[in-house]
């Protein structure tokens, strides 16, 4: 199923369709297909097309962190923190938080 998904969302890339959510959802498909460096490319287009979308933040540190990329991962949950809280999200700040925690633990010490 997810694989029809994301061949609908593709051909909708380009197109005047193509913004921050389109890249989201495509990043969260890719996600759930276990493919997270492609989901962390649609999800750095995301925010790219708007640094304001907090959940597209929290799912780019995900995706970052399930492709082994540990200090993007944790650069990307800073910033998501930042715009949630500047945006009175203060449910997504505190869920980036956590998972910037839990990822500074599971990280050798490594200056992160």
């Amino acid at each position: 199923m997810t694989t029809a998904i994301i061949a609908n969302l593709e051909k909708l890339l380009g197109g005047p369709r193509d913004g921050a959510l389109l890249r989201y959802s495509l990043g969260n498909e890719y996600l759930k297909a276990g493919n997270a460096a492609v989901a962390a490319s649609h999800l750095r287009a995301a925010v790219e097309r708007d640094a304001g979308y907090s959940a597209a933040w929290k799912l780019l540190g995900k995706a970052l962190a399930e492709s082994g990329q540990s200090t993007e991962a944790l650069a990307a949950y800073a910033q998501g923190i930042v715009v949630a809280e500047a945006k009175g999200d203060i449910q997504a700040a505190k869920e980036m938080a956590v998972f910037a925690r839990r990822l500074r633990r599971q990280t050798p010490a490594n200056g992160c």
